[in-house]
């Protein structure tokens, strides 16, 4: 359960620091003259946000394996 914990706080981290982190970039690059904003948060929301959470939770399942085999010693 502790395992489901840690990782699902990686997924909203990754979340909010991917979604963040892509709105800014979108707004900063994008050649939208018209609804550059909309166009930032739909995008950062939806794209950027769960590609980033989706990111997370691998590194959240990779390092909560090597922190678990760390206590078993044979």
């Amino acid at each position: 359960m502790k395992r489901v914990g840690i990782v699902l706080l990686y997924a909203a981290g990754g979340y909010l620091c991917s979604a963040a982190v892509g709105y800014f970039l979108v707004d900063l690059l994008s050649s939208n003259t018209h609804d550059r904003s909309v166009e930032a948060a739909m995008t950062s929301a939806f794209v950027l946000g769960p590609l980033g959470a989706f990111i997370a939770i691998v590194v959240g399942i990779i390092r909560s394996r090597r922190r678990a085999g760390r206590g078993v010693r044979r």
